[in-house]
């Protein structure tokens, strides 16, 4: 959770600088986000929303991997096709992110009722905010995975604002634990800011969907302390009064204490790990920024074994142009 700060710390930073074009932090979210993959097993598979990359960090995604996807260059395994922050990764069982809203859900939905069909002992694990649960996919992917009996655990961040819309004005039920009740599965609400409440209700719950064979709804509790993202100015729609409360309940701090009361942590390490993150993630930055990016042709491939025709004459066409007006292609671009 230390490291997931001091990243993204830097990376919000550099995107104020100019050196990519967005980004989102984990800010006061932390202990819902490692806490929860500290429960997973690392077979089970992620289908996250824009603010789990703690899940990553926490499976061995290494900071190069993060700098590489954020500037979108030719090590990228999306060869730049994605925004910043939409990483994924095959290899850590984590599925790519995507943009639009509780798409993920269906997704997961369907792939747990393969793996109770296959007889695997994994589960799907589905992140999203409260604002998400408004939407129609949230609703048919729970009803699915109930009727299904699929085991996938659905992990809501509620965090207490969709962007700017504040909880009070999202919904005038009690959160979103009640509709797994109404749903026909099991849900738990935990504190999101407590890293082992959030690791043992993980850890309980996805024992619950593999012997029951059913999928389960966690609710934690959090606060976003931070802006919805680099597009964004929380203050003003929030009080700086708010803020500064709930930063005071500092997710990782609490832990910390936790460590440090039991003599299994301290301040000097504390500082140690935190200055070497620091000179990690720059320097994986500083690389990844003197990386090629991937050629023009790389918006038409990856899609079929061999190019059909009709993209064939696309990416010509794509090339002629650029060749004839290179201002619109980036500088680092290669026009091939």
């Amino acid at each position: 959770m230390a490291k997931l700060q001091v990243m993204d710390t830097i990376c919000y930073d550099a995107q104020r600088q100019g050196r990519f074009s967005f980004f989102m932090t984990c800010a006061g979210e932390e202990a819902t986000v490692v806490g929860s993959a500290a429960g997973l097993d690392p077979r089970d598979m992620v289908f996250s929303q824009y603010r789990e990359h703690g899940v990553l960090l926490w499976r061995g995604f290494s900071f190069d991997d993060f700098a590489n996807q954020l500037y979108g260059n030719s090590l990228e395994p999306g060869q730049g096709r994605q925004m910043p922050i939409h990483y994924g990764s095959k290899e850590l069982n984590y599925q790519t992110v995507s943009s639009p809203l509780a798409t993920q859900l269906p997704h997961a939905a369907g792939a747990a009722y393969a793996m109770k069909l296959d007889g695997a002992d994994t589960v799907a694990a589905a992140y999203f905010g409260e604002g998400a649960s408004s939407e129609g996919d949230f609703h048919a992917a729970l009803n699915f995975a109930a009727t299904l009996g699929a085991p996938c655990l659905f992990i809501c961040r509620n965090n207490g604002y969709a962007i700017s819309t504040p909880a009070n004005e999202q919904y005038a039920g009690d959160g979103i634990a009640c509709r797994g009740t109404a749903y026909g599965m099991p849900a738990i609400r935990v504190d999101g800011g407590d890293a082992r409440a959030v690791y043992c209700a993980t850890r309980a719950v996805r024992e619950i969907a593999l012997r029951d064979g059913c999928p389960v709804l966690i609710e934690a509790m959090s606060y976003r302390s931070g802006h919805h993202s680099t597009s964004d100015d929380s203050s003003r729609y929030r009080t700086r009064e708010e803020m500064v409360a709930w930063r005071a309940r500092d997710p990782v701090v609490r832990f910390r204490h936790w460590l440090v009361a039991n003599a299994w942590w301290d301040e000097e390490r504390e500082k140690q790990l935190r200055h070497a993150t620091r000179q990690q993630v720059i320097e994986a930055l500083e690389k990844a920024s003197k990386v090629a990016k991937p050629p023009v042709s790389a918006l038409f491939s990856d899609v079929y074994a061999d190019m059909p025709w009709h993209l064939q004459e696309q990416l010509q066409e794509t090339l002629q142009v650029a060749r004839r007006h290179p201002h619109l292609c980036p500088p680092d671009m290669p026009v091939q």
